[in-house]
């Protein structure tokens, strides 16, 4: 069976500039047959009702600004499936989570930009789940455990955002062994419950979490992280660290 693994996929420029995070995730994806199929959840697909997206091409989106031409160069070419999509869908119904297809969504660089450290060759098909964000981290966790049983059909469950993302407290300028006191304290909670198993506590991290909004003035980078969560098994930590001060770069397997 796969894990379900949940990715903090940093700045775009982490497909020209790997840094730490890309041998962590060419090992993950050395450690693991190949899967059949990836259905990934990214914050950067924020909706009002949960969509499943059924593109059997999507384009590669660079749904970001203000970065050098060689990124807006980067094509990643991989598949969709719709039929997985149509069993995603059936898995939510079943679950009490009503979702529908979108046909025509593009792939966002929260999917593509980690995907391309991990699977280079673009040929494994890929499956978005959106994020009704409003909802919080309860749904995520409903969602993740809908689909948890596509770990036993050779499918890659991932949730793809960051495990601290405050983007007007980052020091653009800093090396990896500069981290900020508010953002590792924020980290090694989240860690602690989520290695205790508990769900109580990091569903309300917003009033327990040392910092947390100062970590996530809004929550759609962390949300991923419950989607992993309930999708996969036992929580172990495949990569940590921090880029720019505050950017925490986390990688967690879950299973």
């Amino acid at each position: 069976m796969f894990p379900s693994l949940f990715i903090s996929h940093g700045s775009p420029m982490l497909a020209l500039e790997p840094g730490a995070s890309g041998p962590a995730l060419k090992r993950l994806a050395a450690e693991m047959p190949k899967p059949r199929a990836i259905v990934l959840v990214s914050a950067h697909w924020e909706s009002q009702e949960l969509l499943v997206n059924g593109n059997p091409q999507p384009e590669t989106w660079h749904d970001f600004g203000g970065f050098p031409p060689e990124l807006f160069a980067v094509q990643y070419p991989a598949p969709g499936l719709p039929e997985l999509a149509a069993e995603v869908v059936e898995l939510l119904a079943a679950a009490g989570l009503p979702a529908r297809i979108d046909s025509k969504r593009p792939m966002d660089h929260g999917a593509w930009v980690p995907l391309s450290l991990m699977y280079p060759q673009a040929d494994i098909p890929v499956v978005q789940v959106s994020l009704p964000t409003r909802l919080g981290p309860a749904l995520q966790t409903q969602v993740g455990r809908a689909l948890a049983s596509l770990r036993e059909q050779d499918v890659l469950v991932i949730g793809s955002g960051s495990i601290t993302h405050n983007l007007r407290e980052l020091d653009w300028n800093a090396g990896p062994e500069s981290i900020e006191p508010w953002a590792l304290a924020f980290r090694d909670w989240m860690v602690d419950k989520l290695a205790s198993g508990d769900e109580a506590a990091l569903h309300d991290y917003r009033r327990l979490a040392p910092n947390a909004v100062r970590n996530h003035p809004s929550d759609e980078h962390l949300l991923p992280l419950y989607f992993a969560r309930g999708a996969g098994g036992e929580f172990s930590i495949a990569h940590q660290g921090f880029t720019m001060g505050a950017l925490g770069m986390d990688i967690y397997r879950f299973g």
